[in-house]
Order: C-alpha cells, then sequence, then structure tokens
C-alpha cells in the first residue's frame, strides 16, 4: 500500500453492518479504519433476524462460531386475526436453498459485542471512537475524510483508496454527496418493547406465540423472539402500532408501556430492557456510489420491519461490495466493476422493501371492516400472495446477444452439508474463500475451452456428486441440496460468484462454453 494512504478502505460508522464489512475487509488482507462518533457499542437490540443466505454468509466469512453462538432456529411464524384464528402460517425451519432454517433469531447486541471483540483484536482494523466525521473529499486515486474528536476539538485528514459510508438513516456521508431517497410510501409509527424473561419462563407459559403477528385492528401487534442473551436470558420483542388518536410522546411513557404489556406479561415475570418509538419508513438513496465512496446499510435504505431484512439487507450490501472492492485493490479487476454495486443492490433492496410493505399494509389495517375483508380472505384461501423474494437483475450476470439476462443468472445459488476428504461440513468451508466456482454435476466432462477459460480467470472448479458414491476429490451431496437445485433443472454446471449469487448456468457443454465466453468478455471489460 503506498505510504499516502492511512488506510485501504475508511468506514463510517460502527454498527453492525460496518462491524461485519471491516471484519470481510480484514480477512481477504486489507487494512481498514473505522470512525464512529459515539464511545461505544451501542448496547440495547434492535434487529432480531438473520436469514438463511447472510447465516451461509457470516459462516463462510470466518464468523460461524459467532452466527452460531447468537442465532436460534425461528419457530413457525403465524398470522391470527381479532378472534385468533389463524390467517397465515410459515415454518421458516423446513429448510432453505442454503441447506438451513429459513431465518434464524438473533440477540443483536451479542452479535455486535463478539465481532467487536474480533475487531479489537485484529491488527488489520484501526478502530476510533468519538470520532466523528465533519467533511469528505475524494480525487481520483483517493478518498479523504476529516475527523473530529468530539473529546478534545481537534481534527485530523485520513485517507484512503476507498470509503464507505455506512452511518445510519441519517448517514452524514449521505447527505455530504448530496445523494436524495426516494420515498416509497409507507409511513407508521410503532412502539418496540424487549422484554427479558425470568429464567425458565417460555412462550408457551406466557400463552403467547412463539413467534407471530397479531393482526387485530384494535391495536396491530408484532410479538416475536428477541434472541438469547450471553448469560442465557430469553428475551421477547412486542411491538405495538401507534393509533390515529395516540400521540409519540404518549406512547413511550413507562405507564403506556406496561398498560400495552398488561395482557402479554406482568412485571414480575423478568425485566423490561428498553422502550422506543420507531417511524418506519421506505427509502432508497438515489444511487449506492459516488467515485471512490459507497453507502452501506441503513445510509442507502431503510425498510418496515414485516420481514425481519433490514440488517440482512445491510449486510447483503457490504458482502456484495468487499469482494469487489478486493479484486480492484489486487489489480485484478478496475474500478468499472465497482460501478456493478449500485445496479445490483439498490433494485434488490426496493423490492424487498415493497415485499415489506406489501406484508405490513396488511398487518397494519386499524379499520375494523378492511381487517374483516382481510380475515375473509386469508380463510377462504384467497388471501393475496407476496412476490418471491427478489433475485439480481442486473450487473455482473451472463447476458444473450441482446443484452438481456439469462436465467437463472442473479439467482442465489445452493448450499448445505456436505462430505469432502473424509470430513462432513458445511459446502462453503472446504471451497476456497473470495473467488468465483465452477460447479460441475459428477460425470459432465468439461471440454479443453472450458477448462482454459477457468484457468485463465482463476475459477475453482468443484465435481459434486451423490453422497453415496462420490469418489476421492469430489464433494458427496450430504444434503442432497446440490442434487435439487441442479438435477431438478436440467442443469449441469453452476458458474457462482463469490457472494454465492450466479453468473450463469449451463445445461450441457456447448452452452458451459456460451456462458464462460461471456464471462470472460465481461471480466476483460472491467480490467
Amino acid at each position: 500500500m503506498p505510504a499516502k494512504f492511512d488506510f485501504d478502505v475508511i468506514q463510517v460508522g460502527y454498527g453492525p453492518v460496518s462491524k461485519a464489512s471491516a471484519l470481510f475487509l480484514e480477512r481477504l488482507g486489507w487494512k481498514v479504519g473505522v470512525f464512529e462518533r459515539f464511545e461505544e457499542v451501542y448496547p440495547l437490540p434492535r434487529a432480531v433476524c438473520i436469514d438463511h443466505e447472510l447465516y451461509r454468509v457470516l459462516h463462510a466469512a470466518g464468523l460461524g462460531d459467532v452466527a452460531n453462538r447468537v442465532c436460534n432456529d425461528a419457530p413457525t411464524y403465524r398470522w391470527f386475526n381479532a378472534e385468533w384464528k389463524e390467517l397465515l402460517a410459515i415454518d421458516w425451519a423446513a429448510g432453505s436453498v442454503s441447506g438451513g432454517s429459513e431465518v434464524n433469531f438473533i440477540h443483536q447486541p451479542s452479535f455486535e459485542w463478539a465481532m467487536d471483540e474480533r475487531i479489537k483484536a485484529s491488527d488489520r482494523i484501526a478502530l476510533h471512537f468519538n470520532a466523528e466525521a465533519t467533511a469528505i473529499r475524494q480525487d481520483a486515486d483517493s478518498a479523504t475524510v476529516t475527523i473530529r474528536d468530539t473529546k478534545s476539538g481537534a481534527t485530523r485528514d485520513y485517507t484512503a483508496r476507498y470509503l464507505i459510508g455506512i452511518d445510519g438513516a441519517n448517514s452524514f456521508v449521505r447527505e455530504s454527496l448530496g445523494i436524495g431517497r426516494t420515498d416509497l410510501g409507507f409511513e407508521a409509527d410503532w412502539l418496540v418493547i424487549d422484554f427479558a424473561l425470568n429464567g425458565g419462563l417460555t412462550a408457551r407459559d406466557l400463552g403467547i406465540p412463539d413467534c407471530g403477528q397479531y393482526a387485530n385492528p384494535i391495536r396491530p401487534t408484532t410479538i416475536v423472539p428477541g434472541g438469547t442473551e450471553a448469560d442465557g436470558r430469553i428475551l421477547r420483542r412486542w411491538e405495538f402500532m401507534r393509533l390515529p388518536h395516540e400521540t409519540r410522546e404518549e406512547m413511550v411513557r413507562e405507564e403506556k408501556v406496561w398498560d400495552l404489556l398488561d395482557a402479554w406479561i406482568k412485571p414480575d415475570q423478568g425485566e423490561l430492557i428498553r422502550h422506543a418509538i420507531y417511524t418506519f419508513r421506505s427509502l432508497v438513496a438515489d444511487r449506492f456510489q459516488e467515485g471512490r465512496i459507497f453507502l452501506a446499510g441503513d445510509a442507502a435504505h431503510v425498510m418496515p420491519p414485516f420481514m425481519g431484512q433490514g440488517m440482512c439487507a445491510g449486510l447483503r450490501d457490504v458482502w456484495n461490495l468487499c469482494w469487489k472492492l478486493d479484486l480492484v485493490l489486487r489489480g485484478r479487476a478496475g474500478p468499472s466493476l465497482l460501478e456493478t454495486y449500485t445496479p445490483e443492490r439498490a433494485p434488490h433492496v426496493t423490492d424487498v422493501i415493497r415485499i415489506s410493505m406489501f406484508l405490513g399494509s396488511i398487518i397494519c389495517m386499524p379499520d375494523p371492516e378492511e381487517a374483516r375483508k382481510r380475515d375473509e380472505m386469508f380463510l377462504g384461501g384467497n388471501a393475496p400472495r407476496p412476490a418471491p423474494f427478489p433475485i439480481l437483475t442486473d450487473g455482473l450476470l451472463e447476458r444473450d446477444a441482446r443484452g438481456a439476462v439469462v436465467a437463472p443468472a442473479g439467482e442465489l445459488s445452493c448450499a448445505g452439508t456436505v462430505r469432502f476428504a473424509g470430513r462432513t461440513g458445511r459446502y462453503d468451508s472446504f471451497v476456497a474463500p473470495g473467488g468465483f466456482t465452477l460447479v460441475v454435476q459428477d460425470g459432465f466432462s468439461l471440454a479443453e475451452t472450458a477448462q482454459r477459460l477457468c484457468g485463465e480467470a482463476g475459477v475453482q472448479i468443484v465435481t459434486v456428486a451423490d453422497r453415496r458414491t462420490a469418489a476421492d476429490g469430489q464433494i458427496g451431496d450430504t444434503q442432497g441440496q446440490f442434487g435439487r437445485f441442479m438435477i431438478d433443472r436440467g442443469l449441469q454446471a453452476l458458474l457462482v460468484r463469490p457472494d454465492f449469487y450466479l453468473f450463469g448456468a449451463a445445461t450441457d457443454g456447448p452452452r458451459l462454453d456460451t456462458m464462460l465466453a461471456d464471462f470472460s468478455r465481461q471480466m476483460q471489460a472491467h480490467r
């Protein structure tokens, strides 16, 4: 690294997305400077969910022990009407394309403290508290941030090749760049309450759903797990929608909190950890990049919580960005590769927000007549279905001669438990991290052209076989994930990006040659 740069990458903000990003970059070998205007890790829970994709990401990024400690498989997610008739049930534990539970519940402070411990032990990450960003600028080869020590008032400039603003919904970085936000039209105030249960108490003991929405128009209410603290205390979360006749000030009074909780839990059954009112909104930054400066997490987008995707979306941002920064910093790709960040992430997260808004419109229904019609639709089997979870629709994906994306490019690839070299473990633990991978079915012969293109591009070739017949050097499909994903679709080969999304897939040798040629062409265009 040239001496004129203090860091390879600077990050402004130190929430969970920034912590993960710093560790992603550190694992790839880069020096990261993190600047946080407050003086400590935020100690209270906010997010409560990590989905299967990000659970896989954490394992692949060397944070599997952290994920295992702080995550719990989600129970069945149920919606009820005012009379406690079940409107909907989703079995999140039934499995996912990543090989585990669809959703995991998490205690966010424990997650952050575990990452914070890793960061403070790293010699590649410089963490600065009481460090407020007051100015940002960039030139042809660097980004500079002016930092003010909030205790002494002293200021200093720090430089890096790139800068990421991960500094929350009121992002200084975004505002400094003059980047506006598009409002997708959702806004509602909800009181969020976290409560630690006395030892041994469970949702069943309290007579409440393990995980659900009480879609009562008198008071729409969310009841979900809040994760497990490091000492084993189990948290529950209640979220109560503010009704039109109530004020924000009224909602946060402690007597109001206990009045709302009274039907669910009593003061002697645990400890009230915190309560706060949040305005759930739906905002997307007009762009996620300005030259050498990027936005991620809440700085780039905020969404209603009805899919549990707020933190997940931010983690998805930095997972997408970090492997691209790695290739560019190593000189294996040019800066134009980074220009795929906004086209890939902005449409994806916008679709997630719209699905969350759709769910919120069904749950946040205070009109009794509208709620009655909704109940009739659900109970009669005529309920509207949300759109499927989005895939990538633009960016570094296989394209045909007209430039259109070729399916199944953009889909999330499969993973799961496999067996290799006498050991059983997660698929990603047996594959070299951070690179492109060509996954081929046992018996599929790679032509010389395909082998040459993979070699030139540094693509790792992995052969997957039935667990009962896998030979040495092959990955045994113990869980059957690859069989279900590939054989059921007639696919013989998958070209998987470092972030686990498909660049493309092939049904036979000629299709593979065509797909690899397009991959080579696109990567050459980003040199």
